[in-house]
């Protein structure tokens, strides 16, 4: 099993504490900023930052879905981490200032991924995935700041 890494990073206009706000609204901001690859999603408990349970269905392709219950916690300053308590799979949002008002914000996500074959086309493909998800958070995070 390799452990598979994928960070995206975006300067966007906003002040840190408004942009950390909005990611850590589960049951408001978040929901509305998923892409089409996530589906039934639900705050199962809280809805803002740590303590947070969300669950969702991953269409990493047509037959191949992950279900998702995730844990969110704040392990520093600045950053929101959700754990999928079913798999290895954990997502860390960071903001951090950017000068002239900005922010930016960092998406790692890593999962320790399949051995032979199907590890090579997973190490391969679902990356791409990945990053497609995250920039689209962003996206529809940068339109809310403006």
């Amino acid at each position: 099993m390799a452990r598979i890494s994928v960070e995206v990073e975006r300067t966007v206009g906003g002040a840190p504490e408004r942009v950390l706000g909005l990611l850590a609204d589960y049951a408001g901001t978040r929901a509305q900023l998923w892409p089409e690859m996530i589906t039934d999603y639900r705050v199962v408990e809280g809805g803002e930052g740590a303590g947070t349970r969300i669950a969702y269905r991953l269409h990493a392709t047509k037959k191949r879905i992950r279900e998702v219950e995730a844990l969110v916690s704040a392990p520093s300053a600045g950053v929101l981490l959700e754990a999928d308590q079913r798999s290895s799979l954990r997502t860390q949002w960071s903001v951090r200032a950017a000068g002239a008002g900005g922010s930016t914000v960092t998406a790692l996500t890593t999962w320790d991924g399949a051995g032979g074959v199907g590890g090579f086309f997973e190490k391969t493909f679902a990356p791409i995935g990945i990053r497609k998800l995250s920039n689209a958070v962003l996206d529809g995070l940068e339109a809310r700041l403006r």
